[in-house]
């Protein structure tokens, strides 16, 4: 039987019940056990002897399936060390590109919106980071790569590997994929030298939490982070943002295809907008004009003359005709709000090594 990824879902977080959901629960536990076999093995085989390539590398990853916030920490580390004078490449590959594509569908949305926002560093996509890497050296002469999503790439050398742990969902039920959302096991942390805590809101006891990953990996370093919104883009006029007061006690639709609309949502709410629908598409959605058009009727329907989206989303639909409707995208940056100090020694470390 070819289960949705809707289902899967729904399956694995107990939406569904029954004795047919326990029995499909009892076989994708099975499962479980078999990819994590085979990812141990994996790992274990490269971690042996892994490449190492002519410069630093720096990885991001996250030991969960999407939606931890580490697209905004690479924009975040990218923009920080080639501040300092670095040459930085970031490593992407690119999920669901079409790579006879050209633009954003050739490229993948996150790559495209970090090139977007990151025009004086190279976004290469390629899912074989080594031949990106030899790439970058050799046209852009970098001295620092950044792999996005690289927890899982075992067969580099990483000068520094970080972890991103949403805070407010950090392992998901505890069990590996397909039976759960754990992409390695838990002791695959140990590998990590500095773990973000991402989404911690102002007050959050993440006591909890941080005495759990000193259990996983007690020398790695923990570092608190926010998504915080920085104004709206007028997708019709790039150049135009608007402060984040712009649309307070107004309402609005929002629609987005990412990881944690959740957390993009409680966002949006924080600016003291009144989210009348929210419109939620998966992770990396390909948006057609139609998928547009029921969007901007959704919001016609209620007499809404504004909706919001993600800059992810933002660059999906770019191509796309607003047909007179005010489409703006959130513009999101992460602020580092605890042990930031040593988080900056750490990275600006990489210049001596």
């Amino acid at each position: 039987m070819l289960l949705s990824r809707e289902y899967l879902y729904s399956l694995v977080t107990y939406k569904i019940k029954g004795p047919l959901a326990a029995l499909l629960r009892g076989l994708l536990f099975v499962f479980s056990l078999v990819y994590g076999l085979v990812v141990v093995i994996l790992a274990g085989f490269y971690k042996l002897r892994p490449a190492r390539v002519n410069c630093k590398v720096i990885s991001v990853g996250n030991i969960t399936l999407g939606g931890t916030g580490k697209t905004a920490l690479v924009e975040y580390l990218a923009a920080k060390l080639s501040g300092k004078g670095n040459k930085v490449a970031v490593l992407s590959r690119g999920y669901k590109r079409d790579a006879k594509q050209p633009g954003v569908q050739g490229m993948g949305d996150e790559p495209a919106m970090l090139q977007k926002k990151l025009p004086q560093v190279p976004v290469i996509v390629d899912k074989d980071r080594l031949k990106a890497s030899a790439r970058a050296i050799k046209a852009y002469a970098v001295d620092i790569l950044i792999l996005d999503d690289g927890l899982q790439q075992w067969r580099i050398f990483k000068d520094l590997e970080v972890v991103t742990i949403d805070s407010c969902n950090p392992f998901g039920n505890y069990r590996l994929l397909p039976a759960g959302f754990l992409r390695e096991p838990l002791s695959a942390l140990n590998r990590s030298d500095i773990f973000v805590l991402t989404h911690v809101d102002p007050g959050q006891d993440t006591t909890g939490l941080t005495a759990r990953l000193k259990q996983l990996n007690s020398r790695a370093l923990i570092v608190e982070s926010r998504h915080k919104p920085g104004g709206f883009s007028n997708l019709d006029k790039p150049d135009e943002i608007l402060s984040t007061e712009s649309f307070k006690g107004k309402s609005t639709i929002v629609f987005s295809g990412i990881g944690n609309p959740q957390a993009f949502e409680n966002t949006v709410c924080s600016l003291g907008i009144n989210i009348a629908e929210a419109l939620r598409f998966v992770d990396h959605y390909d948006y057609t004009q139609a998928d547009l058009d029921g969007i901007i009727k959704c919001a016609r329907d209620r007499k809404l003359d504004i909706i919001i989206t993600t800059e992810k989303d933002a660059v999906k639909i770019a191509r796309l005709k607003f047909n007179h409707m005010r489409i703006f995208s959130l513009n999101i940056k992460l602020s580092i709000t605890k042990n930031e100090e040593e988080f900056d020694r750490r990275l600006l470390k990489l210049h001596s090594l």
